[in-house]
């Protein structure tokens, strides 16, 4: 997900989104651990999506 759409988000979205891509990126890695995935890149992409989520989340509160 781009920071673009993040910052388009409401906070609720943010929220359901961010158990969302967790769960995503725990089911990913779980695959992985079984047999390796066809694009391992994708774990890089879906941490870090949880990343920029969860900045956003953060940077809401503090304002």
């Amino acid at each position: 997900m781009k920071q673009s759409e993040i910052k388009q988000l409401s906070t609720a979205e943010l929220q359901d989104k961010l158990g969302e891509t967790k769960k995503s990126y725990a089911d990913l890695k779980m695959a992985h651990a079984i047999s390796p995935l066809e694009n391992p890149i994708q774990l890089r992409n879906v941490r870090r999506s949880v990343a920029r989520i969860a900045t956003e989340l953060t940077k809401r509160e503090v304002q």
